[in-house]
């Protein structure tokens, strides 16, 4: 049961109930395009006059179209509706450390296009490049009528200000983002971490089942983050901070970490933690570590042969285990989704990981691992669920 706040609530009004409505009835056209207004009636369980006020709506605003008509012995033939995907489009924007990723998708989230940038140390600088880059984009298709703008950061956004406060690995000052890109684009823009967007694209995609209420997405790469959807919602807290598991320390006076800990989940069990272990281990020997090695150059020289590489590979899954013990034992999902770089090689690591977590939970475990592949770019399709969830998801009521 979830308990109405009197000190912070909303009166259903006729307009909640249309809002829900019109919802309840994209999410349908989007399941079963193309569909007729009868077979949304009849799913719906709403009047069919409604299911017209709604379409006709829904078309009237471009997110539907009408496409073949449908043969029947007698009557009226029913004419079918679908997504309107590439005349609705939204800008996904991936931002990592070193390098930002910007993309244009329709309704049904695949690319229409696709681009890089460098990220930066000055965010205000950044900003400014990235709403030019924005500008090019949407000169580039004239065609798509831009929806809203999901941005993934790897750090946390303030839920009041929606200011970014919290990101270690990129070094920023806490910052506003949303509101020169705003204003800049005349467009909404959803800011989220990206482990959430993650989780949320994975709701979206229906792809783990429609029983699936309870789900963690863990993305490792220059740091660790968690997103959480329990009981069917994302997880934020009052804050937006909810879900920091990667600054939990696993390791007592372990490695300094950036946010002031020592021995945090993520400077353990990160990409560059594995980066690190594998420089570490040619100290004092004549043939050192390759100057600037990237996670990307150690899985290469994994798959090589390379002793040394393996064994930092290895010391890093095993920390992945010790904290997703962490996770399943306080979260008990159904589905754990692992997002990152290090899925390429989830033939070695996933065994790894699974033994360190068989030690800490059990056997009889029965939430899934299962990793993601890197070239479908979940990261950045968790961007395009950012925005669309406001007009698909539940509408948030008391």
């Amino acid at each position: 049961m979830r308990k109405i706040d009197l000190n912070n609530f909303q009166v259903a009004t006729s307009g909640t109930a249309r809002d829900i409505n019109r919802r309840i009835v994209l999410n349908l056209i989007r399941k079963h395009q193309p569909v007729s207004r009868a077979d949304l009636s009849r799913q719906s369980g709403l009047q069919r006059s409604t299911v017209s006020a709604i379409t006709e709506e829904l078309i009237l605003q471009r997110w539907v179209s009408e496409g073949g008509v449908g043969h029947l012995p007698r009557g009226r033939k029913p004419k079918f509706l679908h997504l309107n995907d590439h005349r609705v489009g939204i800008i996904g924007i991936n931002v990592r450390p070193v390098q930002t990723v910007l993309a244009v998708a329709g309704l049904d989230t695949n690319f229409l296009s696709r681009e890089s940038m460098a990220t930066g140390p000055d965010p205000d600088a950044f900003t400014l490049a990235l709403i030019r880059r924005i500008e090019a984009l949407r000169e580039a298709h004239p065609e798509v009528e831009y929806e809203a703008i999901g941005v993934a950061l790897p750090g946390r956004v303030d839920l009041a200000t929606h200011r970014l406060v919290f990101a270690p690995n990129l070094g920023w000052k806490p910052f506003d983002l949303k509101g020169p890109l705003e204003k800049a684009t005349g467009l909404p823009v959803e800011l989220e971490n990206a482990a959430n967007a993650c989780a949320l694209a994975e709701l979206w995609s229906s792809r783990h089942g429609e029983s699936v209420r309870n789900l963690v997405a863990l993305t490792i790469a220059e740091g660790i983050g968690v997103g959480m959807i329990l009981n069917g919602q994302l997880v934020t807290g009052s804050t937006g901070l909810a879900g920091e598991f990667g600054h939990v320390t696993v390791e007592e006076n372990g490695p300094l970490c950036a946010c002031g800990n020592r021995g945090c989940w993520e400077k353990c069990a990160s990409s560059s933690a594995a980066v690190k272990y594998y420089t570490e281990s040619h100290n004092g020997l004549s043939k050192g570590a390759p100057a600037g090695l990237t996670f990307d150059n150690l899985l290469k020289l994994v798959e090589q042969g390379d002793r040394k590489a393996g064994e930092a590979l290895d010391r890093m899954a095993k920390y992945v285990g010790i904290g997703l013990a962490m996770l399943v034992r306080g979260l008990a999902p159904d589905v754990v989704v692992v997002v990152g770089e290090v899925t390429r090689a989830w033939g070695r690591v996933g065994p790894i990981v699974n033994a360190a977590l068989d030690e800490r939970v059990g056997t009889k475990r029965s939430v899934r691992i299962v990793p993601t592949d890197p070239d479908t770019e979940p990261r950045l399709r968790g961007t395009i669920a950012l925005a669309l969830q406001k007009h698909f998801g539940a509408p948030v009521v008391a």
